[in-house]
């Protein structure tokens, strides 16, 4: 994968390689299935020091491209989403003040998640039953523990170089690294210094309420509806997803929420919401069951203040709220040393969640390197297709967010930015400075 080799364009559809994953989180998951299914040898490295990532309780808006992936990979045969079938807007007495007709699906990190270790290394799990391999597959290998601390290429590929939480040491061989490893990449880290995540000025509170603990009215706001509040400084949405072992069937569903707020940088409110029960400051992410009692008892009397009724009920309700700052990251370029270190998803742009594109960006990366890998598409393409949709939708992210957080609009302004953001990709038409390479 050497940039702008039309030889190496011509081969790569017939040469084997080791495709070494950084991140084996959904955009790891996802390069390492596309890229096995094309026999293609991979192996995953995760820095988390347990065999499976912990369940992080959030819903995922699954866009065009995340089941485009699901439908083109998976080989569970299972429900993966929950159907909403309006777009609606509440006022603050909890009023439907506009509404529009549309399908979208709404699944969950968890189910997203053990269909993939399912798929890529038959991890078994209560979401679905472990789908045979074909012959045809490449070898997929997960490795948990291993944090990558350096990157020296070779003639003919890379070395990375590893360490685990007790201090072992040790390297693997790559013909291309694919750092999937989030918005605070270490990939990205050690050949991009310069690029660094920043907080936007506001957080997102989240959690789930099981739907059939909720009262009539909020069951009439949330089930099958995704549902908006707004008002100065608060955006709030909710809409079901699958439930425990990602059950689909009525009753059992989760309402999920995502309460943006503004915490200034700094501020004495900040310090409050994301340091946990133990008095641990986390800079980006407080994990469910770890939010401090007095911290979120604060958020519900806010939320009874600034809320409709029906949202203010499941926040108030849920058992294990969890907290992510929201941040800005987008790094110049996809791909370091020659082509051999590739970045996809939120390592390469980390969207605002306003966007709900999070988990559609990584399955399209994944979707479009492995056309790439495979010679369906020119360097040149692949780089216009993925760059163009880093820069252009996080770009978008910022605008929304700001507008939503710091700007006093008229409730048209924000249904005009919602519509607008559920484009599907494949009618955006992206500026030239997105696609300049």
């Amino acid at each position: 994968m050497v940039q702008g080799d039309e030889q190496h364009d011509a081969k790569v559809a017939t040469t084997k390689k080791h495709f070494v994953i950084v991140g084996g989180s959904l955009g790891g998951l996802a390069a390492g299935l596309a890229l096995r299914e094309l026999g293609h040898d991979t192996t995953i490295l995760e820095r988390n020091p347990t065999p499976v990532l912990e369940h992080q309780g959030a819903g995922i808006v699954a866009g065009g491209d995340t089941l485009a992936f699901f439908k083109k990979y998976n080989r569970c045969d299972r429900p993966i989403a929950v159907t909403s079938h309006r777009r609606q807007y509440l006022d603050k007495d909890g009023n439907v003040t506009h509404k529009e007709d549309m399908d979208q699906n709404m699944t969950s990190w968890d189910l997203a998640y053990y269909l993939m270790r399912a798929n890529y290394d038959g991890v078994e799990n209560p979401y679905c039953k472990v789908p045979e391999r074909s012959l045809t597959d490449g070898a997929s290998v997960h490795l948990h523990n291993q944090n990558v601390t350096d990157i020296k290429e070779r003639d003919d590929g890379l070395e990375v170089f590893w360490k685990s939480s007790s201090g072992d040491e040790g390297s693997i061989l790559a013909d291309v690294l694919v750092g999937a490893d989030g918005p605070s990449s270490t990939i990205r880290t050690l050949l991009a210094p310069e690029v660094q995540r920043v907080y936007a000025g506001y957080c997102a509170l989240r959690g789930t309420v099981l739907e059939s603990e909720v009262s009539d009215a909020a069951r009439e706001a949330f089930c099958e509806r995704f549902t908006f509040f707004h008002c100065r400084g608060v955006q709030i949405l909710a809409y079901l997803i699958p439930g425990k072992d990602g059950t689909v069937e009525p009753g059992r569903r989760l309402i999920n929420f995502v309460y943006y707020t503004n915490f200034a940088e700094g501020s004495a409110e900040l310090e409050e919401i994301m340091t946990d029960r133990h008095g641990k400051r986390h800079r980006i992410t407080l994990p469910p069951g770890l939010t401090d009692a007095d911290a979120w008892e604060k958020q519900r009397r806010i939320a009874r203040e600034l809320l409709p009724p029906q949202f203010a009920e499941i926040v108030c309700a849920t058992q294990k709220p969890f907290v992510q700052a929201v941040t800005d990251v987008l790094s110049p370029t996809n791909e370091f040393m020659h082509g051999k270190v590739v970045l996809i998803g939120d390592a390469l742009a980390g969207f605002r969640p306003h966007t709900v594109a999070s988990t559609s960006q990584a399955a399209f990366d994944a979707m479009v390197l492995a056309d790439y890998v495979d010679g369906k598409l020119s360097w040149e393409e692949w780089k216009r297709e993925t760059l163009g949709f880093a820069r252009f939708i996080q770009k978008r992210g910022v605008d929304m967010g700001n507008r939503s957080q710091f700007e006093e609009l008229p409730l048209k302004e924000h249904i005009h930015d919602r519509n607008v953001a559920s484009v599907p990709r494949e009618k955006e038409v992206y500026p030239e400075w997105a696609t300049a390479i």
